[in-house]
């Protein structure tokens, strides 16, 4: 189950306790107006390229955890 999921369900189980029906209400606008954009975006060659490239990165283990870049970037700051 992905991210998006838990959370869904998490304020499904949530949502079945409220019984305030102005709460509901307000909750449906909000929810029916929410702008929900299901459009694909299409990417440039560049941009492909630069996520083939990321992904053969990691399935290569050529990655640093974000603890390591911080470092690295703080010594570079330092360095300026």
């Amino acid at each position: 189950m992905t991210g998006a999921d838990n959370i869904r369900n998490s304020i499904i189980d949530k949502l079945l306790t409220i019984t305030n029906q102005e709460y509901l209400t307000a909750l449906y606008q909000l929810v029916n107006k929410s702008n929900v954009n299901d459009d694909c975006i299409n990417l440039s060659e560049a941009q492909i390229l630069m996520l083939n490239m990321s992904d053969d990165d990691i399935k290569n283990n050529r990655v640093i955890s974000q603890k390591e870049l911080d470092k690295t970037d703080l010594e570079w700051l330092k360095s300026l």
